[in-house]
């Protein structure tokens, strides 16, 4: 992309003295392995430092992770879809989101990791995230997604995209993101997650969403990973610090193995009891948070027929509802509307259209990646 001369020249100026720009504000570190893959002298030249952009400095104090990263979370700003692709938009908009985070929020600074416009520039979010993903090593501690802040890398994609797609200035730019996070940190294509898999959210938006699996195919093709180093199944790692529309779908799992669990999309108190309890009863690990494990998610799915019923069958309308089939309702019959929404997101995943729910179909309901995807 063109970025004019002056820009550039003040660029190469900042970028001299980024390191020691961003050390005095993550403070001490603590002590934690370097990933494998990271390779600290990668060109991130492209993404534009807060310096750059001409960020305020944090309101409050700003902590790495002492946990590792283990996915990326994208978001839609629920900006409007502007025309304007320039750099200097790209700018505005990193200095806006910045404000509202800062005012609006009381954060101490921008939410998210990165920032992308629909022109395609990449602008740093929180102060130090360029840092750390040039280490690879930590993650800035973050503010985009309540219970996944200190493991998940968070991108915020300028627009809303309920019904309209991104530009492909944007989704060019979201993939090389996507690529070099993975590659910085270790992470997979399988890796990649939506905002909504872990936050009752509309982002980040159903038509954006039904992209998702092709970005990933992208990212999983310019990382060169072997099919056979893909898990046959990916599930969201969904613990007690986070609250979903695929928590409301475990809950009326738990409800259907006779578990006095509320479907309400929160995971409380009875839903961790539940989770743990059919851990023990299932020779499963039991997890001190309640995460649902894909062993858990595995046993506690049941594979539906089209002529199913009952509670399972709501948790399959509930969530096609949700992610954008607004022709599906939650009644319990398998109806013709299920049937060929629940197509639809095979056909999105690259599995068999059966339209039976398989144990890979619930992992891609609930915002999971599956191996077939990657055979397109």
């Amino acid at each position: 992309m063109h970025v004019d001369q002056p820009a550039y020249d003040r660029r190469t100026l900042l970028r001299a003295g980024l390191g020691a720009a961003t050390v005095a504000v993550v403070g001490s570190e603590l002590a934690f392995p370097a990933t494998a893959q990271a390779d600290p002298g990668a060109d991130l030249d492209w993404i534009y430092s807060c310096d750059e952009w001409g960020a305020r400095p944090p309101a409050g104090s700003l902590v790495t992770s002492a946990i590792p990263t283990n996915k990326i979370i994208v978001h839609h700003m629920a900006f409007p879809n502007v025309t304007d692709y320039s750099e200097a938009q790209a700018i505005k908009l990193a200095r806006d989101c910045q404000d509202l985070h800062m005012d609006g929020n009381g954060w101490s600074d921008t939410g998210q990791h990165f920032t992308i416009s629909r022109g395609g520039y990449v602008m740093e979010g929180r102060r130090g995230s360029l840092e750390r993903l040039q280490a690879g090593d930590r993650q800035m501690v973050s503010a985009h997604c309540p219970g996944e802040n200190g493991r998940s890398i968070g991108i915020e994609n300028e627009g809303t995209y309920v019904t309209e797609t991104p530009p492909e200035e944007l989704l060019d730019s979201l993939v090389r993101l996507c690529t070099t996070i993975c590659k910085q940190y270790g992470l997979h294509a399988h890796d990649i997650f939506g905002h909504w898999d872990f936050r009752t959210t509309l982002c980040p938006g159903a038509a954006f969403y039904r992209l998702f699996p092709d970005v990933r195919r992208q990212v999983f093709r310019k990382l060169g990973t072997d099919l056979a180093d893909v898990p046959a199944r990916r599930w969201p790692d969904l613990w007690r610090f986070v609250s979903s529309p695929a928590v409301r779908v475990a809950q009326y799992l738990l409800a259907h193995r006779g578990y006095a669990v509320t479907p309400n999309s929160a995971f409380d108190a009875a839903t961790v009891a539940a989770v743990q309890d059919w851990q023990a009863r299932n020779a499963i690990p039991v997890d001190v948070d309640a995460t649902i494990t894909g062993p858990t998610w595995e046993t506690l799915a049941p594979e539906l027929e089209k002529d199913a019923t009952g509670l399972p069958v709501e948790a399959v309308q509930f969530i096609l509802n949700w992610k954008g089939y607004a022709e599906v309702t939650v009644t319990g019959e398998y109806d013709h509307a299920t049937k060929k929404a629940v197509e639809d997101i095979q056909r999105l995943h690259g599995l068999p259209l059966t339209g039976k729910v398989s144990t890979s179909t619930w992992c891609a309901l609930v915002g999971g990646v599956v191996r077939q995807s990657f055979r397109h």
